[in-house]
């Protein structure tokens, strides 16, 4: 084996790991939900709590897109090789 397959190999189980940790962290999406209950605790901080949620949530969906990506162009790479 050559050292270029070797080190690709090793980045595309790299990928592979991580890619399965961001889809796993991710929130399972429902059909509906109640949302917050009126009366339950302070309303702002409720939604400043919520927008963070999905700012995170945001961020990891790209991540996990882009680390789809990047692992469609290491099993491409480590055809070729």
């Amino acid at each position: 084996m050559s050292v270029p397959f070797v080190i690709v190999s090793i980045l595309y189980l790299l990928g592979c790991a991580s890619l399965v940790g961001a889809i796993l962290l991710q929130k399972k999406r429902s059909a509906g939900g109640m949302g917050s209950v009126a009366g339950m605790g302070n309303v702002t901080a409720t939604h400043v709590r919520e927008a963070n949620r999905r700012h995170a949530e945001a961020k990891l969906e790209l991540l996990t897109k882009i680390g789809a990506v990047v692992l469609a162009v290491l099993a491409v790479v480590l055809c070729l090789i």
